[in-house]
């Protein structure tokens, strides 16, 4: 019986849909324009949440960055103090070298922008990246073509470099650069090899596309690797068997002990792990799905109000339907349950077309603008939750109403 009465329900559901076309649509287009609107924003979150913690990832759980500027600013931390802080050096980073005993890798990195030149192609502030022999195995990356630099190149600080995919595709278009001499600052590079393409990240950050890589050692004689300008850095990374708070408290007071401080100063240094980064961003995401809630909560709550307006209107229309219906012995929940299910079937179909616009959407942005943009599995069982929800809430008071009418005063209705 209940199954028959679920059918029955559904049929009426169905037909008062397909009649009204233009009272379908409008009921639809509000419900489509919300969902459309919260899936958006939940599915360009959720990419740049899991692009900038892949980000975030790819500098290390068990790294720590030497720098003179912290990256997240501590309130007990006063500027006029760190501004005071001297760089790391080359000379401290070799000195680590041979004291840190919880240390499996270090380098010594600046990085710069600058003009790169092709013949008659160039490119315009390109990230200049040099570090120390070893820096592959702290960030790992792949080589698209060619080679790596030999321990003799960095060393020696040969005229070598590696490009970025996106450098490299901008001087050379569909030429191999391997081989070839690119110009920076008058000095004559070949390039050695080209990392494969990383892709664009949700701040914007396409990791080594962007850049070119050259030995620490063939960059000091172009620059002074010791200028605040171009952001020296000494990174570590901790041995597998060690934790990084063992490196930490390691590192801290080597560098202490190089830099000569008394146990009375503070530090002259900050230690930087990927965990800052990762907490200060978890503040912004809150915010951001805060926002999100809100802007497609109005556009849903203006899509709900539409539905439950269309079905009173549908109510009235149908009160003499109704009074015969209850004459011939239907039931008050077989009538509520017949209304309930028109406005869950609007609700849904409208929240299924909002899916379909929000799927076409990330499939011509990752087309446009080469992103990685998928709709999830999450958030379609969220848009269908959410459109089922306002079917509910939107048609409950007018199926409640349809189904207390009266069955002689529904009958003589002159509506």
């Amino acid at each position: 019986m209940f199954l028959r009465l679920l059918k029955e329900s559904l049929l009426f559901a169905y037909n008062s849909v397909i009649v009204n076309k233009l009272r379908t649509f409008l009921s639809l287009f509000g419900i489509t324009i919300g969902i459309f609107a919260i899936i958006t924003v939940f599915t360009v979150l959720d990419w740049m949440e899991s692009s900038i913690r892949e980000n975030i990832a790819s500098l290390g759980d068990n790294t720590i960055y030497v720098h003179k500027w912290p990256w997240g600013m501590n309130p007990d931390m006063k500027w006029w103090e760190i501004i005071k802080r001297p760089v790391p050096t080359y000379g401290e980073y070799e000195e680590l070298k041979t004291r840190l005993s919880t240390a499996d890798e270090l380098s010594f990195a600046v990085q710069t922008n600058v003009t790169v030149k092709y013949k008659n192609n160039s490119a315009d502030n390109v990230t200049f990246f040099s570090y120390t022999y070893g820096y592959e195995n702290i960030r790992s990356f792949e080589i698209r073509s060619g080679r790596y630099f030999s321990l003799f190149e960095a060393n020696s600080g040969k005229n070598v470099a590696i490009l970025g995919a996106d450098i490299a595709d901008k001087l050379f278009e569909n030429i191999d650069p391997v081989g070839k001499i690119v110009t920076i600052r008058g000095k004559k590079l070949r390039v050695i090899g080209v990392i494969k393409k990383e892709g664009v990240g949700g701040i914007g950050d396409n990791g080594f596309d962007e850049t070119i890589m050259a030995p620490i050692n063939l960059t000091r004689n172009m620059v002074d690797i010791r200028h605040e300008s171009l952001n020296p850095m000494i990174i570590v990374k901790s041995k597998e068997d060690v934790p990084v708070e063992e490196l930490r408290d390691d590192l801290t007071a080597t560098l202490r002990a190089i830099r000569r401080l008394k146990p009375s100063q503070k530090n002259d240094f900050a230690l930087n792990q990927a965990s800052l980064i990762s907490q200060g961003f978890d503040a912004v995401f809150a915010g951001i799905n805060l926002g999100g809630w809100i802007i497609g909560g109005f556009s849903i709550l203006v899509g709900g109000f539409g539905i439950a307006n269309i079905m009173f209107v549908s109510v009235k229309e149908r009160t003499k339907i109704i009074g015969i219906q209850k004459a011939l012995g239907a039931k008050s929940h077989f009538i509520l349950q017949q209304f309930l299910y028109e406005s869950v079937l609007l609700s849904l179909v409208g929240g299924l077309f909002g899916l379909i616009l929000v799927f076409a959407g990330t499939l011509i942005m990752n087309k446009v603008w080469d992103l990685n943009i998928h709709l999830t599995l999450e958030n379609v069982l969220l848009a269908l939750f959410i459109s089922g929800s306002i079917g509910v809430i939107s048609g409950y008071t007018p199926a409640r109403t349809a189904a207390r009418l009266n069955p002689v005063d529904a009958i003589a209705t002159t509506f």
